[in-house]
């Protein structure tokens, strides 16, 4: 049975998130490989190799990575603009000290990592030591020359530092595009509208690929059986404005 809720489903966040976070990785997976396929691979949760002036080195996991496979593009290019809405234009910032530090990004394979796409969780969002191993893990994606596409859907935390105040929004995807941090896109929407087409960005010159945030929902949550296994008469968390939580009665009594 499909979500009551024509986009995210507001019940997943504080009962079935960490269940969600894999599941949701695993099916943007799904999603993108006949996107790519056969001129890139698509790997979740494997290991990215960070060097540091070729001396010592750190790796980290992402949540998805799109590497070169090597092998030659087939077929007709998708067009340039995939996406369903209009980004605005923001910027992250970054520390000097930390900028002195030259870094290369590839896979265990040595295959070269074109975009890293993270979806964020609980812990990236709670101040302490999880957000700042989160931020440090940005800070070196956005030194490379790898694309990094952050997808925020949690309400609740602290959204992660802009140099620009986000837009009024519940949920969020971020493209930086070439490890650029001074021009994010941004893309944000509310709990009531569809989840968005956003663009993954490829090898510069290459168009990009939409991938479809709410076919992706749709199948995780079809997938992983949440008609069954959230409880729709618990409260929501964190709380909805009065007028959005009518609105989710409203959903619910139609269903």
């Amino acid at each position: 049975m499909p979500s009551p809720f024509p986009g995210m489903d507001p019940f997943i966040e504080s009962q079935r998130f960490d269940d969600f976070h894999y599941s949701f990785i695993m099916t943007v997976k799904d999603v993108l490989v006949p996107l790519v396929r056969p001129r890139y691979v698509v790997d979740a949760q494997r290991y990215v190799f960070l060097s540091e002036d070729q001396e010592t080195e750190g790796m980290y996991a992402p949540d998805v990575s799109l590497s070169d496979s090597g092998s030659e593009r087939r077929g007709t290019p998708p067009p340039h603009s995939v996406a369903t809405l209009e980004p605005r234009l923001n910027a992250i910032s970054m520390s000097d000290e930390a900028g002195q530090i030259f870094l290369t990004i590839r896979s265990g394979d040595e295959q070269q990592v074109v975009t890293v796409i993270e979806v964020l969780s609980p812990t990236n969002k709670t101040a302490g030591k999880g957000q700042r191993e989160y931020l440090a893990k940005r800070a070196n994606y956005l030194r490379t020359l790898a694309n990094v596409v952050e997808i925020d859907l949690l309400r609740g935390g602290a959204r992660l530092p802009m140099c620009r105040p986000l837009q009024e929004a519940d949920y969020f995807a971020f493209v930086i595009r070439h490890g650029d941090p001074s021009n994010v896109e941004e893309y944000g929407w509310k709990l009531q509208d569809r989840l968005p087409v956003i663009p993954v960005p490829l090898r510069e010159g290459e168009p990009d690929v939409g991938l479809d945030l709410q076919a992706a929902f749709d199948r995780s949550y079809d997938r992983s059986g949440y008609d069954y296994a959230l409880n729709y008469k618990r409260p929501i968390a964190p709380p909805l404005p009065e007028e959005v939580q009518r609105w989710v009665e409203e959903r619910l009594t139609e269903k």
